[in-house]
């Protein structure tokens, strides 16, 4: 998803070494060429793609064969890839979105608004794998990488620094951590957002518009995103279209949380607002008191701390920093501890903003009067790089050195016994360790969410994460399904199979 202009010789004036800030011509510079401060130098040259995009094949292979081996040793962290799998499947076979994990016939535009995976459909035609799911993530996320990367050169007249940028980008920990946590919808989002702050920053505010606008088919809350694009329009002076694009924004936000979702809700609500409402007991919270105590938890102040510094701190310098503070908001309210931290994929779409913010504000501090700002900012991407391959070291992507990584052990033989003992076709009611590998060719439920369904098989691992250790798996399934019987049809290590009889 490289910009439709990649090449063109109608790329927009950029100043050189020295010159100020990118505003908008605006009403101090109506003279000036788009995107370029009154005053400023001559252009640089247009940023070549090949650099970039061989960057982009690199981060793209390593992102993909992370996900795939951490898919092929069955330790996808959570039931994500399985609903997205599940969901994607349906649109490819031109039904409606219907995710069985999360109950039977369950239409998961109900829970989450992101028709944009329906784009994977294609994909999965040709490919009909969570593994094309895992592909297309590391696709977008290099494609992201690409985009940072060559904005930075056009920006800042530097190959050098591009590439730099590229690398810092790619190995960023909220990139990595994303890829970990399996395929979830905010892939879309990713480059989207690359896009829209490069438009921004070049100037180009029709382009900007128009790649922020989708974002509201990506999830529901980057409706408030969205707005703040809006926000960055208003400050460069685009007033009328910045009041415009902030007021679809909100809109958007408010049609889809409150219209859109409870219409395919079976509870005819948005259940998100229960992560605000409700405390970690499950006790009633009201909104004030959530407000109120948002600021208490050192994590959530860690979270911002190391998105921020991922950037050298400098891209605090950029109105386009505010496009981060809808996702902060949300999360900083929220009583799930797993919305607050460093880990999952929550902090990957705040990656394309905050390393951009940090180009545009390299060209700003270039010409303070400020000297140790602008001899910060002559610095500032060497030192983001350097500080991000050395974070790598202890970062996901650091398993692809380790010989054992390709170690296929014995509990990844046991697993892969247990999937093949669940014939293609039938019912599986299963916990996350076994669900992404059913979900192509059965009908998967979770384990404990199919009440009054009676499925064919229930294959569990017995110390699954996400559930409780199973010491008796007969059991377990005669309290789930009283209805029926089940029996133990394989047994390997940790993992059982049972069949209904």
């Amino acid at each position: 998803m490289l910009d439709v202009q990649n090449g063109s010789a109608a790329e927009p004036a950029v100043p050189r070494a020295g010159s100020g800030s990118s505003g908008p011509a605006g009403e101090n510079g109506e003279n000036s060429p788009a995107g370029v401060p009154a005053g400023a130098g001559s252009a640089a040259p247009a940023a070549p793609v090949l650099p970039y995009a061989l960057l982009a094949g690199v981060f793209g292979l390593l992102y993909f064969l992370y996900s795939w081996v951490q898919y092929e040793r069955f330790r996808s962290p959570s039931w994500d890839l399985g609903i997205f799998e599940q969901a994607v499947r349906a649109y490819a076979e031109l039904r409606a979105p219907i995710v069985d994990i999360k109950g039977p016939g369950f239409l998961i535009l109900g829970d989450h608004f992101s028709p944009v995976t329906a784009l994977l459909a294609p994909l999965y035609w040709v490919w009909s794998s969570p593994l094309a799911l895992l592909f297309a993530q590391a696709a977008l996320f290099a494609a992201s990488a690409a985009v940072v990367g060559r904005t930075a050169q056009q920006v800042l007249g530097s190959r050098a620094l591009g590439i730099a940028l590229t690398v810092a980008y790619g190995l960023s920990w909220g990139l990595q951590e994303a890829v970990k946590s399996d395929f979830h919808e905010i892939a879309f989002a990713v480059p989207l957002l690359a896009l829209t702050c490069r438009a921004l920053l070049l100037g180009r505010w029709t382009a900007a518009v128009a790649w922020a606008l989708p974002l509201v088919l990506v999830k529901e809350d980057m409706g408030l995103t969205v707005a703040m694009v809006g926000a960055v329009l208003f400050v460069k002076g685009q007033k009328r279209l910045g009041a415009a694009v902030a007021g679809f924004g909100v809109a958007a936000f408010a049609l889809t949380v409150l219209v859109l979702i409870p219409a395919a809700s079976r509870v005819g609500q948005y259940d998100y607002w229960a992560k605000i409402e409700k405390g970690g007991d499950g006790a009633e919270v009201s909104f004030l008191d959530s407000v109120l105590g948002a600021f208490q938890h050192g994590e959530k102040w860690e979270m911002v701390l190391f998105v921020l510094g991922v950037a050298g701190f400098l891209c605090l310098r950029s109105p386009l920093t505010l496009l981060i503070l809808p996702t902060l908001a949300w999360r900083f309210l929220s009583h799930d501890a797993n919305h607050w931290g460093l880990f999952w994929h929550y902090n990957a779409i705040l990656m394309p903003v905050v390393f951009l913010a940090l180009v545009d504000a390299v060209r700003a501090v270039r010409s303070s009067p400020r000297p140790w700002l602008a001899a910060y900012g002559r610095v500032a991407i060497p030192v983001v790089t350097a500080i991000a391959a050395v974070h790598a070291l202890d970062m996901p992507l650091r398993e692809l050195t380790r010989p054992a990584t390709y170690t296929v052990d014995a509990r990844t033989l046991d697993a892969r016994r247990a999937v093949a003992a669940v014939p293609a076709g039938t019912s599986v009611e299963t916990n996350v360790t076994l669900m992404a590998h059913l979900t192509a060719d059965h009908t998967v439920y979770w384990v404990g969410g199919a009440p009054g369904v009676s499925p064919d098989y229930l294959a569990l691992d017995l110390s699954s994460g996400w559930s409780q250790p199973v010491a008796d798996p007969v059991g377990l399934a005669a309290q789930l399904h009283p209805e029926a019987r089940y029996e133990v049809a394989v047994q390997a290590g940790q993992f059982v199979v049972l069949k209904r009889q």
